[in-house]
């Protein structure tokens, strides 16, 4: 068995960019499967996911960007292991590339942006009350983040959770094509609204997160 010597101790922090990065670039993360369906997360986030749901209990979850629709069925059924039967997921997608067929899920084919989607979203959650989650995953221009941003956060309630997903890009974390995206969106969103989010660290406890600074705790 050979020995690895290392001169100088290597910083904790240091070794997880390394793995994220190693991780990333493996590209693993676009052959990841629930229940036979492609779902496009980091395992570690998707726990962080199912905790959230369980203790918040959401009767609404949106989230924008389904592709194929693996993480709609993940999220509806951390709802329903949670106690909520009578709860809904919104997922909103410009193509459709699955048909989602459950009571418990709407699908809408459009962009997330438009009047229509977020007024569907709008009459759901007023029919059926929060709390509310969201979670941001479909166009990553900083642009598309900004507009998302500004319509969704309105429904989260309380104590409840807006998740930008996928703040790790553009070299913040990875060394992908540079491009002004999900984090670049939030720096500049944030500080507006501190007084209405506040990021929560804890969701970050498995040191590897896809969403970096992006679990936004409601005030």
């Amino acid at each position: 068995m050979s020995e690895i010597l290392i001169d100088q101790p290597i910083d904790k922090l240091v070794i997880t960019e390394m793995f994220h990065e190693q991780y990333y670039d493996s590209n693993v993360w676009s052959s990841t499967f629930y229940l036979g369906f492609p779902i496009l997360k980091c395992p570690l986030d998707l726990w962080i996911y199912q905790e959230l749901i369980y203790k918040i209990k959401p009767k609404v979850i949106i989230e924008t960007g389904t592709f194929f629709g693996g993480s709609a069925w993940y999220l509806l059924n951390c709802q329903l292991s949670s106690g909520v039967k009578d709860g809904m997921i919104i997922t909103i997608d410009v193509e459709q590339r699955v048909t989602l067929k459950h009571p418990n899920i709407t699908q809408i084919i459009g962009m997330s942006t438009h009047p229509g989607s977020v007024y569907t979203c709008f009459d759901i959650v007023g029919k059926l009350g929060g709390p509310v989650i969201i979670i941001l995953d479909s166009d990553h221009s900083k642009e598309n983040v900004l507009a998302e941003l500004d319509l969704y956060a309105k429904f989260v309630t309380k104590d409840s959770y807006l998740i930008v997903e996928d703040t790790n890009l553009n070299n913040n974390l990875l060394h992908t094509d540079e491009f002004d995206g999900p984090k670049e969106a939030l720096d500049e969103w944030l500080p507006e609204h501190t007084n209405e989010f506040e990021v929560d660290k804890s969701c970050e406890k498995f040191m590897m997160t896809f969403n970096p600074g992006g679990y936004l705790r409601r005030l």
